[in-house]
């Protein structure tokens, strides 16, 4: 049976564009996966901010509690 030119045709271009789409898939996975990296350091700097941040809320607390015992007892116009 001889082959079929219009088929032919057809089943070559409805290749090139299934692989058109499929690069197009490659490269914007691509840039989501990048941009999914770049989130994560992102994510990654914040906690370091926020650990570095819950240190010094807790040495400020420390010395108000210091000073504050350091008060008690303390006549107020002892100065």
């Amino acid at each position: 049976m001889p082959e079929d030119p219009i088929a032919q045709s057809e089943l070559a271009a409805l290749t090139r564009r299934f692989e058109e789409v499929a690069g197009k898939h490659d490269r914007e996975f691509g840039i989501i996966k990048s941009d999914l990296t770049a989130v994560r350091l992102q994510i990654g700097n914040l906690d370091q901010k926020v650990e570095a941040l819950d240190k010094k809320i807790d040495r400020n607390q420390a010395q108000i509690i210091e000073l504050l015992t350091q008060l008690v007892g303390r006549r107020p116009d002892a100065g």
